[in-house]
């Protein structure tokens, strides 16, 4: 979906800080957060997409003010009421005020560092051959999806090409919705700086990952010479 998340490319918002002495967290309510969002998340009652869209529908002002933690906190809650795990009156008072319902899965303490160390791959098997080739020069289609996606809205409609094939993976804009894992290739697709930013752009090259639906042969009139 197009909102004030997808922050690629646009202007006023300063670099990012990467100072490798900064603390993990900043507050001990960060640290329930991660652990409360790792836990339901190993329920199984929705998937990793489903948990990136809860957070982009956060109001901007929210979006912007919140916090890292503070994001995920929102969308947690958001996911909580939707899949009825607990009530609008139970989120306010802090309070559980009816029966708990059964998940399909419980993360126990014991096997939280085993879980996190195998990860979840979302590469997955398909009988579909790529379109592209690495090499192959490939144009963004210019989608705005009302839902979620992993389409940078900086690169569409620009041009750039194939350096890399991941092999299929789940697709995240099918799975978001509850529409299974719907297997697309993933390619790494290379742009050069003045063509996302312009002739005023310095030298070098910006590299995205894209799903096939993202992309399309690019015309031999757009190539630039």
């Amino acid at each position: 979906m197009n909102g004030v998340h997808d922050m690629g490319g646009m202007q006023c918002f300063g670099p990012i800080d990467t100072d490798a002495h900064a603390p993990l967290f900043h507050n001990d309510w960060e640290k329930e957060v991660l652990a409360m969002a790792l836990a339901m998340g190993a329920t199984g009652t929705w998937n990793l997409d489903q948990s990136r869209a809860a957070r982009e529908s956060l109001p901007a002002s929210y979006y912007l003010n919140a916090g890292y933690y503070g994001i995920w906190l929102a969308g947690l809650e958001s996911l909580l009421i939707t899949h009825e795990l607990i009530t609008e009156a139970e989120l306010h008072s802090g309070t559980s005020q009816s029966e708990p319902r059964s998940v399909k899965r419980v993360l126990a303490a014991d096997k939280v560092a085993s879980a996190l160390a195998a990860g979840a791959p979302v590469d997955r098997a398909t009988s579909a051959q790529p379109l592209f080739s690495v090499g192959d020069t490939v144009t963004v289609r210019n989608l705005h999806c009302p839902t979620h996606t992993r389409l940078p809205a900086y690169i569409r409609q620009r041009a750039g090409q194939v350096f890399r094939i991941h092999g299929a993976h789940i697709f995240p804009d099918a799975h978001a919705l509850g529409q299974g894992e719907d297997p697309r290739w993933l390619y790494n697709v290379r742009f050069d700086n003045q063509e996302l930013w312009g002739d005023q752009a310095t030298t070098g090259h910006v590299h995205v990952d894209c799903w096939e639906p993202y992309l399309e042969a690019t015309k031999p009139e757009n190539v630039n010479s």
